[in-house]
This record gives structure tokens, C-alpha cells and sequence, in this order.
């Protein structure tokens, strides 16, 4: 075990320890591209995102539809398991591009799909906004970044709660409750500006009433038939979003100034690439935050000489990640080194490890 523990609180040791390192809002690697091309690629167009976004919304509306259609036999099955995966697991890549803002060119489709997406993956939208504005200032940088999703050591039964969102939801629950009181927490004041905190307890407000509204339609009617539409998706159907979430940044370095070196990229089939919204490409995300997620493809063909191989595939990158956490467990300063082509050098690692190019 390592001598002394991580603090991965955001007002604890390691946040000072991050600042006179010199890693809060530090300058990060990007790896050069020609401007005309990255002009290119940071067009913006409401096509790519209606077409999906409307896809989307049937595929919600025909598989809940069936739900109910069948509800109270085995048939209804299927249909919340498609309905619950597109609502509770593939809102969260739609939360998080239209967070971004490039989801779409015009702005009001952006907020509009962004508090959609942010109830049915049951975030509240003002402190997740700016609690990933700082997960892209200060990307696993202990210390800062508050959506370090597997600490060293992991706590593998919370990973393994959240596989039904059940460990996440009781936290937005305490949250809403205490927002509604006009409250926020040491953490999420150190995120959250002034002006944006009225707009954090007025939302909280809205949510428990949405809550208590499918609480009530569900006692009246005596079914959980409204809570399996409204609410209950964000849980029984929200195990694809761990299963994604984790592939972006578990077990790799920590305090590092390079997204190459704490981010993965992983080829994915069609299907998960929908739902996911290409966040697959997720070192070229990090490195390009502001180029829409239907260009990531062409930005991770422009840029892939520069990078670490790419994982084949999500249970290649699971080969890893899987006996990489259970390690941490009793070596939390282990990490993987991903690998950079040969002769391409990675900014150093903090306190004094320098990362060496591949063989």
C-alpha cells in the first residue's frame, strides 16, 4: 500500500498539492493538426444530431409503447430493456454533447437536450455543467477533477452499485434534498459560480416535484407502470453507462498533462457507437473538446499517428482495465503506461516519473 493515501476531495491535500505542482488549468499536450483541417472539423450542423436525436426518441417511444402495451406479461421484458438502455444509459452521451454545446449549431436544440438527457440520467444540470467544465480544466488530476470515476484504491462496490445507478442515485438524491434547501456542499462550491447557484436550488425544487408527481400517479393508478416510464429507467437501464463510462480513464495515470496518457480510445461496433455518441474516441475528445461528436472519427484518423494503438475493442479494453482495478485494490500506485509510437515523446508524469516513448 501506498504510505499515504490519495485525497481525492476537491477541497482536501492533494487539491493544494495540485497547484504548486503547477496542474490547475496547466497548458496540456495537443498533438499538431493543420488549421484548416481543424476549422474543418469544428464546423457545427444541426443535421448529424436531429437525424440521431429523432432515431432516438422513436426507439424510446416504440420500445416503452410496447412496455405498456404488454405490461403484466413476460413480453414486456424486452421492450423496458431497450427502452431503459436508450433512457438511462445512452442520455448520458447525449447530456454530455449537448453540455458541450456542439451537438448541434443552434443553441436552444443544445439546452433543450441537455435538461432532457440530464433528468433521464438523473443529473442536475447546473452542477454537472460546471463539474465537467473542471473534468476537461483539470482531467484526473487528484485533487481537482470531481468525476474521477475509479479512485486509487477503487471502491469496487460502488462501481458495482452504479451498475444500476443505485450508489449514484442515492448521492442525487441527498444532493436534490439539500439543494432544495438552498444549500450546497464544500466541493460544489468550489465549482460552482455565485450567480449560477439560485438556478442549482430552483432545479432541485423542480425534480423532487417531478418525483413526487410519479409517486403519486403510481399510488392512485396502484401500479409502478408510471415509475417504469418516468424515473425507474434511469436505474433498471442505466448499467450501460458504467459499462462505458469506465473505459475512458480507469486505471491509467493520474496527474499527467497529456490525454494520451489518461484517456483510452476504443473501436466500437455501430450500435454502441450510437449509443454512445462516438465518446469512444475519447482521447480525441479530451485533446479537441469543441469538435462535434460526428466528426470524431475523421479527427481520430488526422491525428492517430501521435497516439497510443487503439483497444480493439471494449472487452480488449476490459482485459485490462478489470485486473488492473483489482490490483489498485492493493497497489493503489499502479497504473497502466499506455504506450506512445516510437519516437514520440509524452509530457512528464507528476512528481518526477517522465514517461519514455515505446521501444
Amino acid at each position: 500500500m501506498d504510505p499515504t493515501p490519495r485525497d481525492y476531495s476537491l477541497v482536501g491535500r492533494d487539491s493544494a498539492l495540485a497547484e504548486e505542482n503547477g496542474l490547475v488549468a496547466a497548458k496540456w499536450y495537443s498533438v499538431d493538426i493543420d488549421r484548416k483541417k481543424l476549422k474543418q472539423l469544428m464546423r457545427r450542423s444541426d443535421g448529424p444530431a436531429i437525424r440521431d436525436t429523432l432515431i432516438w426518441l422513436a426507439a424510446l417511444f416504440v420500445s416503452g409503447a410496447g412496455g405498456v402495451y404488454f405490461w403484466g406479461t413476460w413480453w414486456c421484458v424486452p421492450f423496458f430493456l431497450v427502452y431503459g438502455i436508450l433512457y438511462g444509459s445512452s442520455s448520458d452521451s447525449r447530456w454530455h454533447e449537448s453540455g458541450h454545446g456542439t451537438a448541434f449549431k443552434t443553441r436552444w436544440m443544445n439546452v433543450a437536450l441537455y435538461y432532457l438527457a440530464s433528468f433521464m440520467i438523473f443529473r442536475e444540470p447546473t452542477i454537472w455543467m460546471w463539474s465537467h467544465t473542471r473534468h476537461h480544466t483539470d482531467t484526473i488530476i487528484v485533487g481537482r477533477d470531481p468525476e474521477i470515476a475509479a479512485p486509487r484504491p477503487p471502491d469496487l462496490k460502488a462501481i458495482l452499485l452504479n451498475i444500476f445507478a443505485l450508489a449514484s442515485s442515492w448521492k442525487t438524491i441527498r444532493s436534490l434534498f439539500r439543494h432544495a434547501g438552498g444549500r450546497l456542499s464544500p466541493e460544489e462550491a468550489t465549482f460552482v459560480p455565485d450567480n449560477e447557484r439560485d438556478k442549482v436550488f430552483f432545479i432541485a425544487r423542480i425534480y423532487l416535484a417531478i418525483i413526487a408527481a410519479v409517486a403519486v400517479t403510481c399510488l392512485a393508478t396502484g401500479s409502478i407502470l408510471p415509475a417504469m416510464l418516468v424515473g425507474l429507467p434511469s436505474i433498471y437501464g442505466g448499467f450501460m453507462t458504467v459499462f462505458f463510462g469506465l473505459t475512458q480513464h480507469a486505471g491509467l495515470a493520474e496527474d499527467v498533462l497529456d490525454h494520451r496518457l489518461n484517456s483510452r480510445t476504443i473501436y466500437m461496433n455501430p450500435i454502441f457507437r450510437f449509443l454512445y455518441w462516438n465518446m469512444n474516441y475519447h482521447i480525441e475528445h479530451h485533446m479537441f473538446p469543441m469538435i462535434p461528436y460526428h466528426a470524431l472519427p475523421a479527427l481520430h484518423e488526422a491525428i492517430k499517428h501521435d497516439c497510443p494503438e487503439p483497444y480493439p475493442s471494449t472487452i480488449a479494453a476490459y482485459r485490462e482495465i478489470i485486473p488492473t482495478l483489482l490490483r489498485q485494490v492493493r497497489e493503489p500506485g499502479f497504473f497502466i503506461r499506455r504506450q506512445l509510437p516510437s519516437g514520440v515523446d509524452a509530457v512528464p508524469h507528476n512528481p518526477g516519473a517522465v514517461f519514455k516513448p515505446a521501444e
